[in-house]
């Protein structure tokens, strides 16, 4: 778990401050090209009873930048997920909390760095309420690992390696421009990928992978 820092005195931006910080994402290793072909397009059936259900725990650390026609966020990220819930820590670039999202079997709550606490049945919800911005947390714990959510239907684009470039899936079209090499983990995992839905754009880059 990563708490919210004690000493509240240095947050001194609101909320709404959380449109305003825009940085470049610098990625390190070499990157898929945009334009990898697809080779083959599978589309996968839902699966009965698994509503609700979700992947094998993960951590992970990274940047996320999101936007829209009207507002942008741009920030750290610190993600702890188990077979009960989740924990997600938004960070300023200058690494202050921000907002820390808890979902467990109870709800959702959600924490700013003012000390307001919400709370909601629903991740996206929740996000569009007080961050201003959709956050599709339960597709994303699969989709950041390239995997679909087995409680929909998804069409998943692979290249000629058989690795995963993008997933359609819940109005979500999620594309992957770059994995960390195999030889670092177990398997290939992604690096950065990029949600689209509408006029919506979340990035993600990973910096680091946590052991499960």
């Amino acid at each position: 778990m990563w708490p919210l820092p004690a000493d509240r005195k240095h947050f001194s931006f609101p909320l709404s401050g959380l449109i305003l910080f825009v940085f470049p994402f610098l990625v390190g290793c070499a990157a898929l090209s945009a334009r990898t072909a697809v080779v083959s397009t599978v589309i996968i059936e839902p699966v009965a009873g698994t509503e609700g259900a979700g992947p094998a725990k993960f951590g992970l650390i990274g940047r996320v930048s999101v936007k829209d026609e009207k507002q942008g966020f741009s920030g750290g990220i610190h993600w702890h997920h188990t077979d009960t819930g989740d924990e997600i820590l938004l960070l300023s670039p200058l690494g202050q909390a921000v907002a820390q999202i808890q979902r467990n079997t109870e709800g959702i709550r959600l924490t700013t760095s003012e000390q307001k606490v919400y709370y909601a049945a629903d991740v996206g919800d929740l996000t569009k309420q007080v961050l201003g911005w959709h956050l599709p947390l339960m597709g994303l714990q699969y989709w950041v690992q390239s995997m679909n959510s087995p409680a929909t239907i998804a069409a998943m684009d692979r290249d000629s390696d058989g690795r995963i470039v993008a997933i359609r899936q819940d109005d979500w079209e999620i594309t992957y421009s770059s994995y960390f090499p195999p030889e670092r983990l177990q398997t290939a995992r992604p690096r950065v990928l990029v949600l689209n839905r509408g006029d919506l754009r979340i990035k993600l880059v990973i910096d680091q992978w946590k052991a499960d």
